[in-house]
């Protein structure tokens, strides 16, 4: 595991119950490992702590990717090189460039590379997949998307867009990733923006349109909003045969209290821990580095997540909408 931030909390689970961890950051390491030191120890696993990268090249088969956003490239780019199988947290890259090169040099050196696109592994989007795939709603015509929660005001650079890409890149993603996997290439991006607040207590706010090569609509929409907003997702997607809705908020159906580490300080959403879209994400990826079945994302699904999100951030600086040619497909 490289790095020690929130998405680290979510990730270590499932890292414990598929093995040993070495863990190595520039800072945070130790304190993460001392969170986690009795899960271990109830997972009969271990968690090892290294002062450099290259020490955990040396002690490991698979690299986890946990760096802040802009971090990304570098480390995958060197966890290949060091002919490692790597798992990247999303985006794959903050930049087309990285993303693309990314998935060129998994591919040369006949390395296995997946993108954390965690979504793709909550059960209400395994539904709605299942639903669009085995034909139950029909074509699609309309999609909607929302995603809300606190601004992520822990670390200063997720305010800076040219680090993070914002809450484009760094939240809607997700989103953008599923309308895509369920509804297929995108042609024409079109998106709006908007920063308020303060410095002290910001938010943020887009809504990003996407047109289908299939003619479908997907309408995104994402708030970061101040520190007391909950997490919660929700969607609505309608086509000839029916429609299928989901809303986070009504659909929680367990209550936990229990002794475990803080999942990312509140900035991630709550899940069940017998039901854990982290850990089922990581173990398909591990099964697949293993020689198992393929999984359901791809190095070029995040790299074409990555476009989609840039070709917003594009149309929100340029008032215009950004046209796609539709090489990659879902």
């Amino acid at each position: 595991l490289v790095g020690a931030g929130g998405i680290a909390h979510a990730h270590m689970p499932g890292l414990l119950r598929l093995g040993p961890v070495v863990v190595y950051a520039q800072d945070g390491a130790e304190d993460l490992a001392a969170a986690f030191g009795p899960a271990a120890a109830a997972a009969g696993s271990s968690i090892t702590v290294v002062d450099t990268l290259d020490d955990l090249f040396d002690a490991v088969d698979v690299v986890d990717v946990v760096t802040p956003t802009f971090a990304h490239a570098e480390v995958v780019r060197a966890a290949l090189a060091a002919g490692k199988d790597v798992v990247s947290e999303k985006p794959l890259a903050r930049t087309d460039a990285d993303a693309t090169d990314l998935v060129s040099r998994a591919r040369e050196a006949g390395r296995q590379l997946y993108p954390a696109h965690v979504v793709r592994f909550f059960p209400a989007y395994v539904r709605l997949h299942e639903a669009v795939t085995t034909g139950l709603l029909g074509d699609l015509a309309v999609l909607r998307f929302v995603r809300s929660g606190a601004f992520p005001i822990r670390t200063a650079w997720f305010a800076d867009r040219a680090l993070s890409g914002g809450i484009v890149m760094d939240q809607m993603i997700h989103d953008l990733d599923i309308a895509r996997w369920v509804a297929g290439p995108v042609t024409t991006v079109s998106a709006v923006g908007v920063r308020a607040g303060t410095e002290a207590e910001p938010v943020e706010a887009a809504h990003v349109l996407l047109t289908h090569e299939s003619g479908a609509i997907s309408h995104v929409a994402g708030i970061w909003g101040p520190q007391h907003l909950a997490f919660s997702t929700e969607y609505s997607v309608t086509g000839t045969r029916g429609s299928l809705a989901h809303r986070s908020l009504d659909e929680q159906d367990y209550v936990a209290d229990l002794a475990v580490p803080d999942a990312a300080d509140g900035f991630l959403p709550e899940v069940d821990p017998a039901d854990d879209p982290y850990g089922l994400e990581l173990a398909e990826f591990l099964g697949a580095f293993a020689g198992g079945a393929a999984p359901r994302v791809t190095a070029a699904d995040g790299a074409e997540a990555v476009r989609i999100a840039n070709a917003a951030l594009e149309s929100m600086d340029t008032g215009q909408p950004v046209h796609l040619a539709t090489g990659a497909r879902a």
